[in-house]
């Protein structure tokens, strides 16, 4: 996900992708934990990810 994707986006869509996604970073999570990961990277940039939501989600509300 790019970043100049996310700034064409209204704040109810970002909102609505952070939801989505830490929904999806639970999942993972949980995953990880009970030995069924395989692909540990899709980790770290899930959480990339979010940073990038809620740091343009806060742009756009500040």
């Amino acid at each position: 996900m790019k970043a100049s994707e996310l700034r064409n986006a209204s704040v109810e869509d970002l909102s609505a992708k952070n939801a989505e996604l830490t929904k999806e970073l639970f999942n993972i999570t949980f995953q990880l934990h009970t030995g069924r990961l395989e692909n540990t990277a899709k980790l770290s940039l899930l959480k990339k990810d979010i940073a990038r939501v809620k740091t343009i989600l806060r742009e756009k509300r500040g």
